[in-house]
């Protein structure tokens, strides 16, 4: 056995995009990894991941059905929390340059 056939039996699983959802504010990707789903909220340069085993739900459709108004005003709360947290630690590390 080569150096290559050992490095392939160890390689995990490629990561895939298995769905892109338009959206006004947010850019929403699922991805399929490692028998899990993972759930990707961005807006600039903040990001929120989800990760949902395969087994926890019936399928794709009904991981989407979860993305709903509640759900996304809710991760926006988040995302303002995640700006307003960096910023103030921008300014604190600035102040004592």
């Amino acid at each position: 056995m080569n150096l290559c056939s050992v490095f392939v039996l160890f390689l995990p699983k490629f990561m895939r995009i298995v769905k892109q959802i338009p959206h006004d504010q947010f850019k929403i990707t699922i991805f399929s990894w490692n028998d899990k789903y993972l759930l990707k909220l961005e807006i600039g340069q903040f990001e929120q991941v989800y990760k949902v085993r395969h087994t926890d739900v019936d399928g794709l459709d009904d991981l989407v059905e979860c993305i709903d108004t509640c759900f996304l005003q809710e991760a926006m709360e988040q995302f303002k929390g995640m700006r307003s947290s960096f910023s103030d630690a921008f300014k604190r590390v600035n102040q004592t340059k």
